[in-house]
C-alpha cells in the first residue's frame, strides 16, 4: 500500500476513533442557551397572559417581555462532542452540571420545584403590583405543607388557615414555629384553624370564613437539636380584591415575577407606561416589591435582543454580569424594586431616557 494512502487511512481511523470516543464519553456538564420571550401584555397560545376582571383596566401598547433560558435536563448525560460544540457555539454556554442542579435533583424533582417557584412568583407579582398601586391586599397564615409521617399528618392539611396556636393569634408564618417551640416534645399543641375547604368556599363567595376548629397535636422531636415540632410548613396566602389570572405554559422558576408585576401595573394604570416601546426584563420579586437576582442573565439579554427588545430591566445584583457582554442595540436598566422599574418605564415611555440608571461592568 502506498505510504500516502496508508497515512490517510490511519488518520481516518484515528479521527473515527476520536469521534466515537467523543460520542460515548459522558462529561459532567450542562448547556444553557437563549429561550423564548413572552409579552406579558399580550397573548400566549391564543390566551391573554394576564386576565384581570372585576376592576377597570386600560389599553396597553408595546412590550413588557419576560425572558427565559433553555437548559439541558437534570437527567441528561452530555457527551464530549456536545460539550465542545457548546463551548464554541456563539450563543450557548456550557457549565458544570452541578451549577444548575447543585442538589443532585432528578428531572421530575427539578420540574416540580420550578413549578412551585413559578406559582409563588405569580402570587408575589400580584401582591407587589397591587401594593405599588395602593390597592389593599389581605394576607393570612396557612399550612403550606404537611410532612409525611409527622404528628400533623391527617390532622392538619395544606390550605388550612392558622388563626392561633394555644390561643395566641398568628399573624405571620414565623409565629407558628415560635409558639410550637415553647413546648417540649410530647406535649399537646392546640391549633385554631379554618379548614381549607371552608376557607376556599368563603373566598369564592367573597366573605370572611365563619367556621373554625380546634385541633390538638402532640409535639414531636426534631432530629437535629431535639426541639418540639409538629411537622408543618407555614406560609402566607393572599386574598385579592378582584381576580387576576396569569396563564403561561411550559415555563418554570421564579424569574418572571418582575415582568408579571409590571404587566399588571400597566393594565391597571390609565397612563400607557411603555409608550409603545419594546422592553424586556427579568428578576424575582417578593411581596414587598424587592427585585432579586436570577441565573442565566447573559442568555436572557441575548434572547431579548433577538426578539426585538430595546431596553432590558436588569436586577441590580445581575448588573455586572449582564454588562460584561451586552448585545448591540440593547440598553440595560438597573432596578432594585418594582418602584424603580415603574419609574424607568415611565421615563422610557415618554422618551426621557437620559437619567435611566444603567448597569456598569465591575
Amino acid at each position: 500500500m502506498p505510504r500516502r494512502t496508508a497515512t490517510m487511512l490511519a488518520s481516518s481511523l484515528v479521527l473515527f476513533a476520536l469521534l466515537c470516543a467523543g460520542v460515548f464519553l459522558k462529561v459532567p456538564y450542562s448547556e444553557m442557551s437563549p429561550g423564548p420571550t413572552v409579552n406579558t401584555l399580550g397573548e400566549s397560545h391564543g390566551e391573554p397572559v394576564l386576565n384581570i376582571s372585576g376592576h377597570k383596566t386600560y389599553p396597553t401598547t408595546g412590550h413588557l417581555n419576560m425572558t427565559t433560558v433553555r437548559v439541558t435536563g437534570a437527567d441528561y448525560d452530555m457527551n464530549l462532542l456536545e460539550a465542545v460544540y457548546g463551548w464554541v457555539a456563539g450563543d450557548n454556554i456550557v457549565v458544570p452540571h452541578e451549577n444548575l442542579y447543585p442538589d443532585g435533583k432528578t428531572d421530575k424533582e427539578s420540574t416540580q420545584e420550578n413549578a412551585e417557584e413559578f406559582s409563588q412568583s405569580q402570587e408575589s407579582a400580584k401582591v407587589a403590583a397591587l401594593k405599588q398601586l395602593g390597592i389593599p391586599v389581605s394576607a393570612r397564615v396557612i399550612v403550606a405543607s404537611v410532612v409525611k409521617g409527622s404528628p400533623s399528618e391527617g390532622k392538619l392539611h395544606a390550605g388550612d388557615v392558622v388563626k392561633a396556636v394555644d390561643g395566641s393569634p398568628v399573624t405571620a408564618p414565623g409565629d407558628v414555629a415560635k409558639l410550637v417551640t415553647k413546648h417540649k416534645p410530647g406535649e399537646p399543641v392546640e391549633f385554631t384553624i379554618v379548614p381549607a375547604a371552608d376557607a376556599a368556599e368563603a373566598e369564592k363567595a367573597n366573605r370572611e370564613p365563619t367556621t373554625t376548629a380546634k385541633v390538638a397535636i402532640t409535639a414531636g422531636k426534631a432530629p437535629d437539636d431535639g426541639h418540639a415540632i409538629v411537622g408543618i410548613k407555614a406560609g402566607t396566602d393572599h386574598t385579592f380584591p378582584f381576580p387576576i389570572d396569569i396563564k403561561l405554559a411550559d415555563v418554570g422558576g421564579p424569574s418572571a415575577g418582575l415582568m408579571f408585576a409590571l404587566g399588571i401595573v400597566d393594565k391597571l394604570t390609565p397612563e400607557d407606561l411603555t409608550g409603545g416601546r419594546f422592553i424586556a426584563g427579568t428578576g424575582t420579586i417578593d411581596d414587598t416589591g424587592k427585585v432579586g437576582p436570577i441565573g442565566g442573565i447573559q442568555m436572557k439579554t441575548i434572547g431579548a435582543r433577538q426578539a426585538g427588545a430595546e431596553y432590558f430591566l436588569t436586577p441590580a445584583e445581575n448588573c455586572a454580569a449582564a454588562a460584561a457582554q451586552v448585545p448591540d442595540g440593547l440598553t440595560l436598566v438597573k432596578v432594585s424594586t418594582i418602584d424603580d422599574a415603574t419609574k424607568a418605564l415611565q421615563k422610557i415611555g415618554k422618551g426621557d431616557t437620559a437619567g435611566l440608571p444603567s448597569c456598569k461592568k465591575s
